[in-house]
């Protein structure tokens, strides 16, 4: 009996080996102008499931690949969303699903965005930009995406009355969130020829965006992840005069400094969060900086915990220290004065541990919390300074460019 058991958990692991590389080793192309919209049945932020059928009294029907973390995806959602408003009436539906497997992106992709692409967060994200449309998840099977060729998030796919598709790719030719600099607007004018009764002049364009985050991926996560636990955590004492440098800022890179130790509960609960978040915002120019206030003397003790929690320095992060002639990002107040370093950090911070600040190039301090963060407060925060999606090389980000809804 046990080595049947044996035997059949084996011809499992190789079915399910079998089916992952089948579809890492799939090509996807997307449907061709002209084929039939394939039909799906997913769960949509509403709680309810959604089928094609569903949208039957629509003569134009827009399916719509998106996700929550991508710039360029983000960077169309008040263009998709204007869409949608401008249409209403003329028998245009627009249908947005999400197509990653959450699972299959790094931390350092969610770089432009607060929320990852699963379903609870989908809703949250649905919520905050006030979508006016249905957005539906297909990360879990990826099979609709499969169906489709979705390769990129936004990927537009128009069908006609019949369910015929007749336009894919962008939505227009502007990867930024800049209304003003959509130069051809593909997607509205394949749908403004269709209820015209025509066809499209344009039928297919290249979608650009973000590549879609295919299951098979999960692996080369999971090695990240691996790489970066083997790091070396590094800890360097510090004094007021050092603190109140870093402060100054002179750098271009958002810095988060967090007071914290190791007999502090709070500190050590929120503590994973942190570094999380100073590893997903590496690309952006970000530094997430510790200032133990334990005891000058366990610095032992110190480093054995920030060891625990993987506190090491994300690669990028570690090349823009090398310019700065530092070598780490964690630090160990070296005396016991917490007056001289109120004075050097922030002369508001009343003396209470954990205590975080988010300081902009310059000096300016942007935000305080004095208690535990909460992460989706922290990282709306960056991202209004950080902005959501690309802005053109040396224009700065349009106000529409933060976490708030436009």
């Amino acid at each position: 009996m046990k080595k049947s058991s044996i035997t059949i958990l084996s011809l499992i692991t190789l079915l399910l080996t079998s089916i992952v590389t089948s579809y890492s080793a799939e090509k996807i192309i997307p449907l061709k102008v002209g084929s039939s919209a394939p039909d799906f049945t997913l769960s949509g932020i509403d709680g309810k499931d959604h089928s094609l059928v569903d949208y039957a009294k629509a003569d134009i029907l827009a399916i719509l690949f998106t996700c929550n973390h991508c710039p360029s995806a983000q960077a169309v959602e008040s263009r998709v969303k204007k869409m949608v408003d401008d249409y209403k009436g003329q028998s245009f539906q627009l249908v947005a699903i999400s197509p990653n497997h959450a699972e299959s992106l790094r931390l350092n992709e969610l770089g432009y965005s607060v929320y990852g692409d699963t379903l609870d967060e989908m809703k949250k994200h649905a919520a905050e930009q006030k979508f006016n449309f249905p957005y539906l998840f297909d990360g879990k099977t990826q099979t609709v995406a499969r169906a489709y060729g979705a390769l990129a998030t936004p990927h537009v796919f128009i069908f006609d009355k019949s369910r015929q598709l007749q336009y894919v790719g962008r939505i227009d030719d502007s990867r930024y969130g800049d209304p003003s600099l959509v130069k051809s607007h593909d997607a509205r004018n394949a749908i403004d020829a269709l209820l015209a009764g025509k066809k499209p002049s344009v039928t297919q364009t290249r979608a650009h965006g973000c590549s879609t985050k295919w299951a098979h991926n999960q692996n080369l996560v999971e090695q990240y992840n691996q790489e970066f636990e083997k790091k070396t955590v590094l800890l360097e004492k510090i004094d007021a005069a050092g603190i109140k440098k870093l402060v100054a800022n002179p750098t271009n890179k958002l810095r988060l400094i967090n007071l914290w130790a190791t007999w502090c509960p709070p500190c050590v609960a929120e503590f994973p969060e942190l570094v999380k978040i100073g590893r997903q915002f590496e690309t952006r120019g970000f530094d997430f900086i510790s200032i133990s206030l334990d005891s000058p003397d366990m610095k032992q003790e110190v480093l054995e915990f920030l060891t625990s929690e993987h506190a090491a320095l994300p690669r990028l992060t570690e090349k823009s220290l090398i310019k700065e002639g530092r070598k780490s990002n964690n630090y160990l107040y070296s005396n016991s004065d917490t007056d001289a370093l109120a004075e050097a950090l922030d002369p508001q911070w009343q003396g209470p541990i954990p205590y975080s600040i988010l300081v902009a190039p310059g000096g300016k301090i942007l935000f305080r919390q004095t208690g535990e963060i909460d992460p989706v407060e922290l990282k709306t925060e960056i991202l209004n300074h950080l902005g959501r999606f690309y802005s053109p090389p040396n224009k700065p980000a349009s106000p529409t460019n933060s976490n708030k809804a436009p």
